[in-house]
């Protein structure tokens, strides 16, 4: 009778260890399959503002705040814009003090906790940057998607994709840039974002299924007037740029690609955003397995990208190694594999999809060298 006793406890540990182990992994892998759109990357430290005066700030001394750049600090109820590390000013050795561009909204005061954030701007393109654009909808798989288009007179348009984490005021950064370029641009909330229709399992699927969303802004797109497209994707806005250009019945009218840090492999990108949740290592195939099951994902772990050898088009990569989403590697190895036809810009000390924060003027040099044969 002991040695039942003992064989049965023995089974209802395993049992509890295995179903503790799942319920574990699952939720490790919410990290990245319920990343809410406008809200902090759990990569991304949340830093303590220590005080304010004239056109400076002083926050936690961290990686992050000592990133080259300009970046906005977002926190609960308030908005600001950061700019470079004041080097001469005084300042305690636990702390950084950076240039405070301007407050856009709310207040910061000491012991307020903000982060860094690519966005700079929170509005549209009118209430922020002054420029004409239109309210759209355009019609998507799962109802009507939300974007904001910005006319120009050129016929090849500018379709901008955002990311974890961001929104389509992502796009804001470069708005100014595409339109002075006289160039259409489109900037599209897809399924999942505010305004836009719920995923019917309420999760995000890294590119796998939002691809068709930019599948329909190209064909809104040319049933609008336009002559060809560019996709311009952060994150995994980019991979669903890489798979609309892949599958889209409409493809022959992309003429070009712009990625920048894209996810290029959904189980690193998961493992990077389980561990930022403090995800035990051994238990992290754990989340990469509930994550496969749960968005039904590509077993490759390619992330819905194109494969390298199907690339139709001409592509500009930007990343950098200091990116803790999406590894670097793999864009490297890209441009490796496609010489003739990826260009890879690398950017040192960025994080993930903040590749123009870090260097504005010269993110924007390298768009308009890419950008000009495809006009």
């Amino acid at each position: 009778m002991r040695t039942v006793s003992a064989t049965a406890g023995a089974v209802t540990a395993v049992l509890a260890a295995g179903t503790a182990s799942v319920v574990v992994g699952r939720l490790a892998s919410d990290a990245a399959l319920k990343a809410s759109a406008g809200r902090p990357l759990p990569t991304e430290p949340r830093l303590t503002v220590h005080g304010t005066a004239a056109g400076r700030i002083t926050l936690t001394r961290d990686l992050a705040t000592l990133r080259p750049g300009v970046y906005g600090l977002a926190g609960d109820g308030s908005h600001a814009v950061v700019g470079p590390v004041l080097e001469d000013t005084p300042h305690p050795a636990d702390t950084v003090v950076r240039r405070l561009e301007r407050v856009t909204h709310g207040t910061l005061a000491p012991g307020d906790a903000a982060w860094l954030t690519p966005n700079l701007y929170v509005g549209d393109p009118r209430t922020v940057l002054g420029l004409d654009h239109t309210d759209v909808d355009v019609p998507g798989e799962l109802g009507a998607l939300p974007a904001w288009f910005v006319p120009g007179d050129r016929d090849t348009w500018v379709i901008a994709v955002h990311g974890l984490g961001t929104t389509r005021e992502h796009a804001l950064n470069l708005m100014g840039f595409l339109h002075a370029r006289r160039l259409p641009v489109l900037a599209l909330a897809y399924r999942g974002d505010p305004g836009a229709p719920r995923p019917p399992d309420r999760l995000n699927h890294l590119g796998e299924t939002e691809w068709r969303d930019v599948d329909a802004a190209i064909r809104y797109a040319v049933r609008h007037g336009a002559g060809r497209v560019v996709l311009l994707g952060w994150s995994t806005g980019a991979t669903m740029a890489l798979r609309a250009a892949e599958h889209s019945q409409v493809r022959d009218r992309v003429a070009g690609l712009v990625l920048d840090s894209p996810v290029l492999s959904w189980p690193a990108t998961l493992r990077a955003l389980a561990r930022a949740r403090h995800t035990p290592e051994p238990l992290l195939p754990l989340a990469v397995r509930a994550a496969q099951g749960r968005a039904g994902l590509h077993a490759d772990g390619l992330a819905g990208t194109a494969g390298p050898d199907r690339l139709q088009v001409p592509t500009l990569l930007v990343h950098g190694p200091g990116d803790q989403v999406a590894p670097w590697e793999h864009s490297r190895r890209l441009a490796r594999r496609r010489p003739g036809l990826v260009t890879l810009h690398t950017v040192p000390d960025a994080p993930h999809a903040a590749m123009w924060n870090a260097d504005p003027e010269e993110y924007e040099e390298r768009l308009r060298r890419f950008l000009t044969p495809l006009l």
